[in-house]
């Protein structure tokens, strides 16, 4: 019973970063909300394998851990070059 509350919390954040991600004034706040969405994904998942108690999902896990890091970073590295070549600084103020 503990799981599935743990589970229904994780979904509420899920939820919020969601609106964070559509309403964020800026696109660093987007992006910040698109990776702790990551974040609560790989979370759920390592909380289904615990509840089916199956370890191979944590493999899972840490597969989508990887690519949420690699593809926010990636993100922000477009996202500088973008303000870059438009020849101002990337503040929150610009954006």
């Amino acid at each position: 019973m503990t799981l599935l509350a743990i589970a229904a919390a994780i979904l509420i954040s899920m939820m919020l970063a969601l609106v964070r991600a559509m309403l964020g004034p800026s696109v660093f706040d987007r992006i910040l909300a698109v990776n702790s969405f990551g974040t609560k994904t790989v979370l759920l998942i390592a909380l289904l394998a615990t509840l089916a108690g199956r370890a191979d999902y944590l493999d899972i896990a840490l597969l989508y851990a990887l690519l949420n890091f690699i593809g926010t970073v990636a993100l922000l590295r477009y996202s500088e070059s973008l303000h870059r070549r438009a020849g101002q600084a990337p503040t929150r103020e610009a954006i």
